[in-house]
């Protein structure tokens, strides 16, 4: 497998440690979607990443369709998304939250370092930070119910990858927003993981698009 796209995306960063966790063999392309645009393109009409060209050829092209490929590769037993409901799509939604606000921290970064000057739209710039905070809450909110516990279980999964991946992008992407401050629960939860070998290993610093 390659998986293509830089890991300071949390969509990248989340499919790469879910591979590493797997241990999975993967080949990985640091292209951006900017400076490898039509690298990419051939492979993925979308021409975003991740994108993940499997041993036979066939191109995915979204991170929910290669985490669903990766899980049904191994035992349902290290599957990092429960099998079983309500498990499942308790950890779904969580995991569904968390890259929710990922691409609202990449709408927001977007409108406000593309658009040319005098044309950011404050009214959609707001919304986006209105909508990070309220998924944050949420996050946090769900993550203190847990105590000190594993949010799933007694190992790491999807969820825990996904929000992790998250706040680590947001707050590197927008540092004025001070992810962490005020969600104690979220922010120990993540730095706990942050400093797991596999964490440590798939990482890069946000780089701005040029």
């Amino acid at each position: 497998m390659i998986l293509i796209g830089q890991y300071d995306s949390p969509f990248v960063r989340r499919v790469a440690i879910a591979l590493r966790l797997y241990d999975l063999p993967f080949e990985h392309r640091p292209w951006s979607i900017f400076g490898d645009a039509d690298r990419i393109a051939a492979l993925n009409p979308l021409t975003r990443v991740p994108t993940m060209v499997l041993d036979g050829g066939e191109v995915l092209v979204d991170s929910p369709s290669m985490i669903d490929f990766i899980d049904s590769l191994v035992p349902p037993e290290r599957a990092l998304f429960p099998r079983e409901e309500p498990a499942r799509r308790r950890a779904v939604r969580i995991a569904s939250l968390a890259t929710g606000v990922s691409d609202k921290v990449a709408s927001l970064f977007y409108e406000l370092r593309l658009r040319e000057p005098g044309h950011v739209s404050q009214f959609w710039a707001g919304r986006c930070r209105a909508q990070i905070a309220a998924g944050l809450d949420e996050l946090e909110a769900a993550r203190a119910a847990r105590g000190d516990a594993d949010w799933f279980g007694d190992r790491i999964g999807h969820a825990d990858i996904a929000v992790t991946c998250m706040l680590r992008h947001l707050a590197e992407a927008h540092p004025d927003l001070g992810a962490g401050q005020g969600r104690p629960a979220l922010a120990a939860h993540c730095a706990r993981l942050e400093a797991l070998p596999v964490f440590r290993e798939i990482s890069q610093p946000f780089i701005p698009p040029a």
